[in-house]
């Protein structure tokens, strides 16, 4: 993309209304300043959540003590038995200790949880819409004006998305009204198809899932997503079933920590996770422009996951999960109205973004990785960081740790091409780590919760994950939310006999 297009996009509209005499009389306009960034990630550093991510640590340190010394105690037992083998009575009783420290081991230390595997759903070559196409349909709909298919035109063009993502063509119907039933027939094809793909590629039967969460934005029905999902596949009646809305697109992480914690409730079971939104629930056909913005960015998709508490999993699993860190900045003003689902002044329901939503995002992601540090951060970069903090002169800025070496891969979600230039700069990352959030916006675009997965399966399609590989996921939300998660692989996850795209 041309540099004059990506300054272009650096524009935000802030004022709108109608013009109420003159010549144009009736119509619509705006005014454009530029839009605030990121926050300075180098200027200060919220020592609360270092604080934070260090008690995260140290909450776990106990395990990291017990488990080499019971290895010890193991290792000094087996020695004891080979001298015992001439005295029945010896040896009886140092296999009943080793049989009580492995007791103590297996029931002190914390399950791993596993993802199993994953599959994202690719709707059928029929519902592709290039961006010339999704203007034509939205001009010929007549459900715009002149000046709102212009700014969703400029929006496209300089929003990173490109010409073979995916969209209901039901929103382009003259006089479209947002309804429940297409909502529900959207969710129903995204899910269900992906779950179909996941269940037949882990060969895992729907009365095996002990555990189920599903999380959509916008689109909240009676009965739940959850209970559509249990009616479809039948699964078992004492399924521990969970339905999260209204939590955005951060709300894919959110549904990975609760099925994480059930399944350490109860060991030894599967958790499906499915998360989704629904664009014709989304879709917005009036003229206030900071509710036209989701239009030009949120396309079709859905993502499914089996994740695991059986230890023997290990083996047959993709990835293991080793941190989930979660932010929340609803107690400010401002975060909390950035990103808000209303009704404009005829009527038209429409998700609201913000002027601000790129400055308060940037706080929130802030705050995030400053708590994640101490979890991931090699021990060197921990020292360096405080070293600068203790000793460092008046009026310099405080040393940033490097979060390339805590990490592989990154996959960022794919919001906007403004907002991944945003963050590439502040964490000073390079190309590579970009790649698989920019080329999965430019494939699918933003399919909110999701879309982490699709750049997950976009690294695994171009065979870039080796074993031990770890794998940073961030994703952002209303309210406003940063959510991280960390994955370890397990295996090199090369191409897949099938793509984990599925298809319609």
């Amino acid at each position: 993309m041309a540099r004059s297009e990506q300054e272009q996009f650096s524009t935000e509209i802030v004022n709108r209304g109608v013009e109420e005499s003159g010549p144009n009389a009736g119509s619509f306009y705006f005014s454009v300043k530029v839009r605030p960034g990121l926050p300075d990630f180098l200027s200060s550093v919220n020592l609360k959540y270092v604080k934070l991510g260090y008690g995260y640590l140290l909450s776990h340190s106990f395990y990291f003590l017990v488990a080499p010394l019971l290895i010890v105690v193991f290792g000094f037992g087996v020695e004891l038995i080979r001298k015992f083998t001439s005295d029945p009575a010896g040896a009886l009783f140092v296999a009943g200790l080793l049989g009580l420290v492995l007791y103590v081991y297996f029931h002190l230390t914390p399950r791993s949880v596993y993802l199993v595997d994953f599959a994202c759903y690719r709707p059928p070559n029929e519902l592709k819409v290039s961006k010339e196409e999704f203007v034509e349909l939205a001009r010929k709909s007549g459900n715009f004006s002149d000046t709102a298919i212009d700014f969703q035109q400029r929006v496209l063009k300089n929003s990173g998305i490109g010409d073979e993502t995916y969209m209901p063509r039901a929103v382009f119907r003259p006089g479209y009204k947002i309804t429940l039933k297409d909502g529900r027939e959207e969710a129903a094809t995204v899910m269900f198809g992906t779950i179909k793909r996941l269940l037949a590629a882990t060969k895992i039967s729907p009365k095996d899932i002990k555990i189920l969460v599903v999380n959509c934005g916008v689109l909240n029905t009676t009965p739940s997503l959850s209970s559509m999902v249990i009616n479809h596949f039948k699964l078992k009646h004492n399924i521990h079933s969970f339905n999260l809305g209204g939590m955005g697109c951060a709300a894919g992480i959110i549904a990975i920590d609760l099925a994480r914690d059930l399944l350490l409730a109860y060991p030894g079971s599967y958790a499906l996770v499915v998360s989704s939104e629904a664009v014709t629930y989304t879709w917005y056909n009036g003229k206030e422009v900071d509710m036209l913005l989701p239009n030009c960015f949120f396309r079709m998709g859905a993502a499914a996951m089996l994740l695991s508490s059986f230890r023997l999993d290990r083996w047959r699993s993709k990835y293991e999960l080793k941190q989930l860190v979660r932010t929340h900045k609803a107690m400010d003003e401002r975060s909390f109205k950035s990103i808000h689902l209303k009704a404009d002044a005829e009527g038209r329901q429409g998700i609201s973004v913000s002027k601000d939503v790129i400055e308060v995002g940037g706080h929130a992601l802030k705050a995030n990785i400053t708590t994640l540090g101490p979890l991931v951060l090699p021990v060197s970069e921990q020292l360096h960081f405080f070293t600068n903090f203790v000793f460092k002169k008046k009026k310099t800025k405080p040393y940033i740790p490097d979060y390339k070496l805590a990490f592989e891969h990154i996959c960022i979600l794919a919001t906007s091409k403004k907002v991944l230039d945003e963050i590439q700069k502040n964490l000073e990352l390079t190309e590579e780590y970009m790649e698989a959030s920019r080329k999965t916006l430019e494939r699918f675009g933003n399919t909110s919760s999701s879309s982490v997965w699709y750049e997950l399966a976009y690294l695994e399609v171009n065979s870039r994950i080796k074993r031990n590989d770890r794998i940073w996921q961030i994703a952002f939300g209303s309210g406003f939310k940063c959510n991280s998660v960390v994955w370890k692989a397990l295996k090199n996850n090369g191409k897949p006999k099938q793509s984990p795209w599925v298809e319609g």
